[in-house]
This record gives C-alpha cells, structure tokens and sequence, in this order.
C-alpha cells in the first residue's frame, strides 16, 4: 500500500478590485511557468506555502493586526498568504506603524523595488523586511474564503487556504517572470470563458472558486458574503464511471454541486 504523503501547509489570496469600464468583480491572476512541477502553465491566484520564517513572525505582535483568537496555524497561513502574494505579484498588504490606512502604491514599489527579489531569493526574511521598513501586516484586511486539501493518493499534497481581500488601492502588480510569466486583471467570467476555450489552464478549485465569485456583483458584495460564513474544506474524491472521471467534494462547501465530470478516463 502506497505511502500516504501528508500535505504541506498553503495559502493563496484572491485579490478583488471594482473594473472601472464595467464595475464588475475582477480578480488578480497570474500564469505559472511551465517548468514548475506543480499547475504548470495554469491560471491560479497569487500563493504558496506556508515556511518557517511565517511562524517565526508569529512571536513579533507588533508585526501584525487582525490576529486576535486565532491559533499559530490560522496565523502562519495568513501571514504567508500575504508574503506570497507579495514576492508572486509585488502587492503588500500592510500598513505603515501607526496608521489605520494601508499603505499606497509608492511606498509599495519602493519596498518591492528594494526588497522582493532578495525575498524571493530567500537571502532577506519577511521578518526583517516588516521591521526595517517598519510595516505592520494587515492580516485583519484577509477574509477565510476556501479550505482545499489535495487529496490522498497524490504524489505532492497541500492543505491550502484561500482568502479573499479588496485590492490596496492603486497597487496593480506584475509577475515575477519566474514562477509566474504573465498576470492579469481579470473577470470570474471572462477567466471561465477562457478555461472553456482554451486559453487558459484552469485547476479544479480555481474553476469553482471562480464560478462561486462570479456570482456576486463587485467587491464590497462579495467581501460581506463571505465574511463570517462556515468554510467547509474539501478533499475531492476520484471516481470512474461509464469510461469518465468524475470528482466528489462536500455539498455543503457550497459549490453548487457535489459531483463534477473532470474529463474522460485515460
């Protein structure tokens, strides 16, 4: 019997923003490089994993708001949500020491200009990136919106939560042109669309995330209904039948269904 592989800790940020020809919903998206081992050439939201410099951030208070009652576990994944999101798109949810707004799109650039690529390259922490800059993350702005755990059998497992938050004013990011080669803006529908017709790669989750946001009508919409809502999370169940695959997930994580064809049987 196959060695079941426990799943590494993960967290991703959908990024929402108001269109201003449409106002409808748009959400930051990045295409991963095809050379990396994990949705390559997929359409995903801006994430990763959960490392040890995000616990060691934990025992810094003053280097977070919005952690009340929350465990070391619950913390971590949402300090890497927003790192991650940092190194993957240079948008830095956080504020200034002091200030109740979150920082603009300068002061962004400037931390981004000096330090993304020493992050992303690991020889600078998070931790002394928020301290040198005197930066406080705003972990209260990151809304539970989703809990994915690859399932079992699977040779690269993760346990991934997925946060909704309004994007910082102005702050409109770019790829990294490593892990990721192209980002965009970009609707619930028009990214659905173009899963259908091929010009995007779009994951499972990423799909019926997508179709669940693209239900509401802009972002301080979707913000409210998500706040304070029960996430079920989902560990999708493979079956075969009549020669097709098929996934089985909770019908109470809200997705509208609990069984979705997911392509022929190879």
């Amino acid at each position: 019997m196959a060695e079941i592989v426990a799943p590494r800790h993960a967290s991703t940020i959908l990024l929402l923003r108001n269109s201003v020809a449409t106002r409808d919903i748009e959400v930051f998206m990045m295409v991963r490089h095809y050379e990396i081992d994990f949705n390559s050439g997929a359409l995903v939201f801006p994430g990763g994993s959960v490392d040890k410099g995000d616990r060691e951030i934990i025992g810094n208070g003053d280097l977070f708001t919005g952690g009340e009652g929350l465990d070391a576990d619950a913390l971590s994944f949402r300090i890497a949500a927003i790192r991650e999101t940092f190194e993957e798109s240079g948008i830095l949810l956080a504020r200034a020491k002091g200030s109740t707004a979150l920082i603009d799109a300068q002061r962004a650039s400037a931390v981004e200009a000096g330090h993304r690529r020493d992050l992303c390259e690991g020889t600078i922490s998070f931790l002394k990136v928020l301290s040198d800059n005197e930066l406080v993350l705003a972990l209260d702005e990151l809304i539970p919106y989703a809990h994915w755990i690859t399932p079992e059998g699977m040779p690269k497992r993760f346990d991934t939560w997925f946060f909704l938050a309004g994007a910082p004013p102005d702050q409109l990011g770019t790829h990294d042109g490593r892990e990721s080669t192209d980002s965009i803006w970009v609707s619930p529908r028009e990214a659905l669309e173009g899963g259908e017709s091929g010009r995007f790669k779009l994951p499972f989750p990423t799909t019926r995330n997508l179709i669940k946001l693209g239900k509401l009508g802009d972002v301080t919409a979707a913000l409210d209904d998500a706040r304070g809502k029960p996430v079920v999370a989902v560990m999708p169940v493979m079956t075969r039948l009549n020669g097709g695959r098929q996934l089985r997930i909770p019908l109470e994580a809200g997705y509208d269904g609990e069984l979705f064809e997911v392509g022929a049987q190879g």
